[in-house]
């Protein structure tokens, strides 16, 4: 298991940069079954850096692009928070299928919450954590997440594919 992801936010590389990132996640792969979860990576970084309030990074690992995510303020009840601003949505999170079983996706999540709350205190949001919604057909998901420090906060009707989970971990906890 590697013991440190970088967040690479895509929207501050300068376009030769964003095009190799976003070339390694044109060739990420999804597990069989993944795809009842999240969509497409590359379509989902695209959306990104096209939605100005939505925030996608690549995660790295060892050098290589492994997986990808959004951070996204002011759209927390997308995941059945009860408002919008008092937490970032994270949205649109893989580990690409070739990388998965390492921890990574653990890391990532730890490391998605830690960039919120540095985005939280540079841009002064009124946010305290950080909420997303994960599937209940997907215990390898939740269980990343529990070991990431979020907490079940109960269950949400309102996705598309299906019940979910409401995942909520405050900054500092």
């Amino acid at each position: 298991m590697l013991d440190t992801v970088w967040l690479i936010p895509l929207k501050m590389l300068d376009d030769d940069a964003r095009a190799i990132q976003l070339g390694a996640v044109a060739g990420m792969e999804l597990a069989a079954g993944q795809s009842d979860f999240v969509g497409d990576p590359f379509r989902m970084m695209l959306l990104g850096l096209e939605e100005e309030a939505r925030l996608p990074y690549v995660i790295e690992a060892g050098g290589s692009a492994v997986g990808v995510l959004t951070l996204q303020p002011g759209a927390a009840r997308l995941a059945g928070w009860p408002d919008d601003d008092s937490a970032w949505l994270l949205r649109g999170f893989l580990i690409d299928k070739r990388a998965q079983g390492r921890g990574l996706g653990t890391l990532a999540a730890a490391a998605a919450v830690e960039e919120a709350r540095k985005l939280t205190r540079r841009l002064g949001g009124g946010q305290a954590g950080v909420v997303l919604s994960v599937n209940e057909r997907n215990p390898a998901g939740q269980a990343a997440y529990v070991k990431a420090g979020f907490s079940d906060h109960g269950q949400y009707l309102g996705g598309d594919s299906g019940p979910q989970r409401i995942m909520y971990k405050a900054f500092g906890a």
